[in-house]
C-alpha cells in the first residue's frame, strides 16, 4: 500500500526522506536547533527544496553548524563563505548567521539551553494541528509573531514570523502534517 504524505513533500526523493524523517518530529537538541536557524534564515525568499539541495554543502562550510565557532568568524572565513559556490552566498544571510551564532548563545546562558527558551512558547509540548488541506496551514501564527518578536529584541536578524513558523514546523513545536498523512 501506498504511504500518503503531505502533498508538498512528493516533489522527489529529498523532499518524501525529510518529510518522513525530520518536518514536524519535536527536537531537543539545541545543536540541531541551530542548524535549522540557520537554514530557515537562509530559505527566506528561495525555496525550501533548494535549501534542502545545499544542505550538506551548507555542513561543510559553516563547520557543521557549529554556532561557537561560527560566533567567532573573521573576515577571511567571511570571504571564503562568499565564493562558495555550494551555499547560498547571500552576505546580509552570512553576516547574520554570525550574529545569530552570538545570540544563540546568550539565550542558553539565560536559559539553560536554546531548547529550554524555545519550548516555552509552546508550553513544552508540540501544538498539534488537524489541517485537512496544504492551504489550511497558515504561514504565521500569534506563536510564531511572538517568537519573533522576542528574538528580533534579542537582536536576531532574518527571523520574520514567516520564518520563525517553518522553523516551529521543522523543529515539530508545531505537527502541521495533513489529516491524510501517513506521517500524523
Amino acid at each position: 500500500m501506498e504511504k500518503i504524505r503531505c502533498g508538498w513533500s512528493e516533489k522527489d526523493d529529498l523532499y518524501r526522506k525529510y518529510h518522513d524523517e525530520e518536518w514536524g518530529k519535536p527536537v531537543y537538541n539545541d545543536d540541531k536547533f541551530f542548524e535549522f536557524l540557520i537554514l530557515e534564515s537562509f530559505q527566506a525568499g528561495l525555496s525550501w527544496h533548494t535549501i534542502l539541495k545545499k544542505r550538506e554543502s551548507f555542513k561543510l562550510a559553516l563547520d557543521n553548524y557549529n554556532y561557537k565557532k561560527i560566533a567567532k568568524y573573521n573576515e577571511a572565513k567571511i570571504e571564503d563563505l562568499l565564493s562558495n559556490e555550494g551555499i547560498i552566498r547571500n552576505k546580509l544571510k552570512i553576516f547574520a548567521t554570525i550574529n545569530n551564532a552570538k545570540k544563540f548563545q546568550e539565550i542558553q546562558k539565560e536559559y539553560g539551553s536554546f531548547s529550554n527558551y524555545i519550548w516555552n512558547f509552546v508550553d513544552g509540548k508540540p501544538l498539534l494541528n488537524s489541517p485537512k488541506t496544504l492551504q489550511d496551514v497558515p504561514a504565521t501564527t500569534e506563536i510564531s509573531d511572538k517568537i519573533s518578536k522576542d528574538l528580533k529584541k534579542r537582536g536576531f536578524k532574518f527571523m520574520g514570523s514567516t520564518v520563525v513558523y517553518a522553523f516551529m514546523q521543522a523543529t515539530g513545536l508545531v505537527n502541521d502534517h495533513l489529516d491524510s498523512c501517513y506521517v500524523k
